[in-house]
């Protein structure tokens, strides 16, 4: 099925097409699950809140007002849903974070690339929400201000995020490689 995102949408909303909405996942899913993994380190945990968030999308498509992008509407979703996850799972998530702070071969996933790792390894210094804002603007593609409506978060307070979370990579880059 072809069309934009808008048309697709009216075409669910209308008659509750199935099929376009399969379409509207098939181009936004890995949009959203990248955004995801990148927040939870999680592949599996990732899968299943990009299953969720696709769900409640499709659940609540009528409250999208058209405002902003779909893509963007659809990051909200995802980080409310990472956020809702990451309470339920909060002592779980502290223990999985001091594994994965440590570097040791077991972390490492076969044919997975170094740089891939290494970028792991450096979002997981900075704090959540720069995290959520550095990856939905540069892993998402998203503008400052869809982050700023994905996240709930003020532009000037989304801006900050990146530019600290930026810094903050840059400054762990260069430590790793003074250190080679």
């Amino acid at each position: 099925m072809t069309g934009d995102d808008a048309e697709l949408i009216a075409l669910v909303l209308a008659a509750g097409d199935q099929r376009a909405f399969a379409t509207l996942v098939t181009r936004h899913q890995q949009a959203v699950r990248g955004l995801l993994m990148r927040l939870c380190r999680n592949h599996a945990l990732a899968d299943d809140l990009a299953q969720d968030t696709f769900v409640k999308a499709f659940n609540k498509i009528s409250g999208y007002s058209g405002a902003g992008s779909f893509r963007a509407w659809l990051c909200r979703i995802a980080y409310n849903e990472f956020l809702m996850s990451a309470r339920k799972r909060k002592s779980a998530d502290r223990a999985l974070e001091r594994l994965q702070a440590e570097p040791h071969e077991t972390s490492t996933q076969p044919g997975a690339p170094g740089a891939r790792v290494d970028l792991d390894r450096a979002l997981a210094e900075l704090g959540e929400e720069e995290r959520a804002c550095v990856v939905m603007c540069f892993a998402g593609g998203l503008s400052h201000s869809e982050a700023a409506d994905a996240t709930g978060l003020p532009l000037g307070t989304v801006k900050s995020h990146v530019n600290r979370g930026r810094a903050k990579l840059k400054a762990w880059f260069e430590r790793k490689e003074a250190a080679a």
